[in-house]
């Protein structure tokens, strides 16, 4: 899963972006789980990476020896999401959540197939984070679309205001790792809105995780900006 700064190469999901490495040809990389860490720590994305790498691994190798193009796997996860609006519209809320896992497996594994085939480049790095940002956009917009034939107005607002700030998230760290080097403060990305979408579908608690994920994405645009304040104020105090 991307995470909401684009990453300018794709090279699997939170690697280094090294245009001019070199990869090894198809078949001699083995699909092994990579973790990523933070201060020496796992994050809770990387771990469940982890986790979901064993059983994807064949998969993953399947795609690596077909040679299937990693955009072409992106745009198959977008399609799945569409599916998954759909279903949330229709307030099939259990059925919307398998099709999120579905969308998600696709999400994640066109980053390893890149790295691994070599076909990891800055327009697969771009793509990746647009098509991100559509199929969120796709989710948010059926639970809009099943509020308002619910006439319930007040989920109605709550919804796009959640659709929102979610778009504000992305564009804040973007926008701020232009002025600054990295903007990843905050308590809601990608990750953490896919896995509170699939919480929100499996219990049929949908509504409170539209509040939970209004709440936290609003914070995380409140902490982006102060870092970036924060830090352009030091750059002058440095001068």
């Amino acid at each position: 899963m991307h995470r909401d700064g684009e990453t300018p190469v794709r090279q699997g999901r939170g690697a280094e972006a090294v245009p001019h490495a070199h990869v090894p040809p198809a078949g001699l990389q083995e699909a092994t789980p990579t973790l990523h860490y933070i201060d020496g720590q796992m994050t809770f994305t990387s771990a469940v990476g982890a986790i979901f790498m064993f059983p994807l691994s064949g998969i993953i190798r399947l795609c690596v020896a077909l040679r299937i193009h990693p955009n072409v796997l992106t745009f198959i996860g977008v399609c799945i999401n569409l599916a998954a609006a759909w279903a949330l519209g229709r307030g099939r809320f259990f059925l919307a959540g398998i099709i999120i896992v579905a969308a998600n497996l696709f999400d994640f594994i066109d980053g390893k197939v890149a790295h691994q085939t070599g076909m990891a480049s800055e327009f697969g790095g771009f793509w990746d984070s647009v098509m991100d940002r559509f199929s969120d956009l796709a989710l948010f917009l059926g639970l809009v679309y099943l509020y308002a034939s619910l006439q319930r107005a007040d989920y109605v607002l709550v919804t796009a205001l959640a659709m929102t700030f979610t778009v504000l998230t992305s564009y804040a760290r973007a926008r701020a790792e232009s002025l600054i080097d990295k903007c990843k403060v905050g308590f809601m990305e990608r990750p953490e809105r896919i896995v509170l979408f699939m919480i929100g579908a499996f219990t049929n608690r949908m509504a409170a995780v539209l509040w939970v994920i209004l709440v936290l994405s609003m914070l995380t645009v409140a902490a982006r900006i102060y870092h970036t304040w924060r830090e352009l104020e030091g750059r002058k105090v440095m001068a």
